[in-house]
């Protein structure tokens, strides 16, 4: 099985992993370009969250069409329907499956989101690819 990481966080963990053909999104969090917390509230903060899924996805080849799990915390339940709205947008048809739960985050924000993505990689010629450093099948 091909296991590859991408992107790099200021945190111990990789944004994305490849493992076969699922890719696995860290929890992704609302901070734009800067690295500041995207000011606004539930609506504003899960578009950011999704953007930022969106770009992790990007590195490993895949969009959010690719997306077949969520799983959402969020700070107070009392924002479900406001999110669930902006969430919405961003799959507005066939949503992949989702758990969601009311929960105390690590820094002060009202959701972060993780993402699984199911994407096949293409058959390279020959048999299948392996990642670099990773041993050859055995016969």
């Amino acid at each position: 099985m091909i296991r590859q990481t991408f992107g790099t966080a200021k945190v111990p963990l990789s944004p994305a992993v490849r493992a076969g053909d699922f890719v696995f999104v860290s929890g992704q969090v609302p901070v734009g370009p800067d690295g500041k917390v995207v000011p606004g509230g539930i609506g504003p903060e899960t578009r950011a969250v999704i953007d930022n899924i969106r770009a992790a996805l990007a590195l490993a080849g895949c969009g959010l069409e690719d997306v077949v799990k969520t799983t959402v915390w969020l700070r107070d339940r009392d924002d479900f329907a406001a999110f669930n709205a902006a969430y919405a947008e961003a799959f507005p048809t066939d949503p992949p499956a989702r758990s969601t739960a009311e929960s105390r985050l690590m820094i002060d924000i009202a959701v972060e989101i993780e993402a699984i993505a199911f994407k096949p990689l293409k058959a390279a010629r020959g048999g299948r690819r392996r990642a670099s450093g990773s041993p050859p099948s055995a016969p």
